[in-house]
């Protein structure tokens, strides 16, 4: 009967879990950074589920701050190549006051300071249409080239911090060959999939 009424107060917002969101830092072989946001009901738990992957992964996990200094704290917003020319998408952005813009073949990636996010996006929207999505990131300052065999630890951890319920999103600067990348795509496949 408790728990029938427990669960009941829960579904109701009666007695609903407190999520924190926790930023992990740390470095992986190779001496790539890697910035891991969990979003957890218990901080424990979390901390030691990421230290744990860090370590069976040759990474070591870091105090905050270790490596997000290496990073800059940005909205991003992305637009199908579809929305428009790189002229066109270029000066949308500008006028709606965007500090950067990456277009490549997949589309175009726009970068705004962290607080104007919500105003970036509502403009551009206006100039653009609907964007495919928006999110906060941490986007690399430099990026730590990768070895062939760093590589493949790296991708170990990130598809075990990936496999993780309480991670929802993890950065790094690694530079992989597109060589190494596709090396590992079917690798990875195969072992994890």
């Amino acid at each position: 009967k408790d728990n029938i009424e427990h669960a009941s107060k829960q579904a109701m917002g009666g007695e609903a879990d407190n999520y924190e969101d926790i930023r992990y830092e740390g470095v992986s072989p190779g001496g790539v950074c890697v910035i891991v946001e969990v979003l957890t009901d218990n901080r424990n738990r979390a901390a030691s589920s990421v230290r744990t992957l860090f370590g069976k992964n040759g990474g070591n996990l870091g105090e905050t701050g270790a490596v997000s200094f290496m990073f800059d704290r940005l909205g991003q917003i992305i637009y199908p190549p579809a929305a428009g020319s790189e002229d066109k998408v270029m000066e949308a952005a500008i006028e709606a006051g965007a500090q950067d813009v990456e277009a490549d073949e997949d589309g175009h990636t726009i970068y705004t300071a962290f607080e104007d996010l919500s105003a970036v996006a509502e403009a551009l929207e206006g100039a653009l249409g609907a964007p495919k999505g928006t999110s906060v990131v941490w986007k690399p300052k430099t990026m730590t080239p990768v070895s062939s065999d760093d590589a493949t630890t790296l991708f170990k951890l990130l598809d075990a911090l990936d496999d993780d319920d309480d991670v929802q999103n993890v950065f790094t600067n690694a530079d992989v060959s597109d060589e190494d990348l596709a090396r590992l795509a079917g690798e990875i496949a195969v072992t994890f999939g």
